[in-house]
């Protein structure tokens, strides 16, 4: 099956959606690079609609975990840690569940396990790239696969990443590194981007869909 990956979502439903609408179950893998939650209005009906995505089709949409769901699930489990959730679309994200007559505690479990990265023999997808230093899934590494700024490292298939926001209307692509970054930055009022690409890493399409304003405003 051909790949469909989308960029950081932060809380922005709406734009969430339409981006979705160019989703082909039948024929499309769905994976999402993680930060559904924070920044946006919305973070508790993108973490729903997420969740019961992967109820309803469990073998082809993966949703990994991004820096603001760790920061959410160390929160909660008292973990020590240099970067406050709250302080970080925490606070908003607990008001909006409470707005919204949701509990985040019924969307915990499934957060806590979400996956660092998605792979096949020819594509890598996490939400951060492999910097080459240290273990890129090791907890305590400043420069793993949720926290790297660098520019990652070159490896045998091509990286698909997010969580450094770009000003660009399209994702972009790094030749020397054989990366493509789709965070489009969302929540600042930019694009939610997805690229389509076949199993082989072979690029099929770009979809960038302007913020829609109720999810920022």
């Amino acid at each position: 099956m051909a790949l469909f990956i989308i960029g950081d979502v932060h809380g922005c439903f709406h734009t969430y959606l339409k981006l979705l609408d160019q989703w082909n179950p039948k024929h499309e893998t769905l994976i999402q690079v993680g930060d559904l939650i924070d920044r946006g209005n919305l973070s508790p009906l993108s973490i729903r609609l997420s969740f019961e995505i992967k109820k309803s089709f469990p073998d082809n949409s993966f949703f990994l975990r991004g820096n603001h769901e760790q920061m959410m699930i160390d929160h909660f489990q008292h973990a020590k840690t240099p970067y406050n959730w709250l302080q970080n679309g925490g606070e908003q994200v607990l008001s909006q569940f409470e707005n919204l007559e949701m509990n985040l505690s019924d969307y915990q479990p499934w957060i806590n396990e979400l996956p660092l990265h998605w792979e096949n023999d020819h594509v890598l997808i996490s939400h951060a790239g492999f910097s080459g230093i240290g273990d890129p899934f090791e907890q305590n590494n400043s420069q793993n696969v949720l926290w790297s700024r660098r520019r990652p490292m070159k490896l045998d298939k091509v990286q698909i990443i997010g969580h450094t926001p770009l000003t660009s209307e399209h994702p972009q692509y790094y030749p020397e590194s054989n990366t493509w970054n789709i965070d489009t930055g969302a929540y600042k009022g930019n694009y939610l981007s997805g690229i389509k690409l076949e199993d082989d890493g072979t690029l099929i399409e770009l979809i960038s869909i302007p913020t829609d304003m109720q999810d920022i405003k």
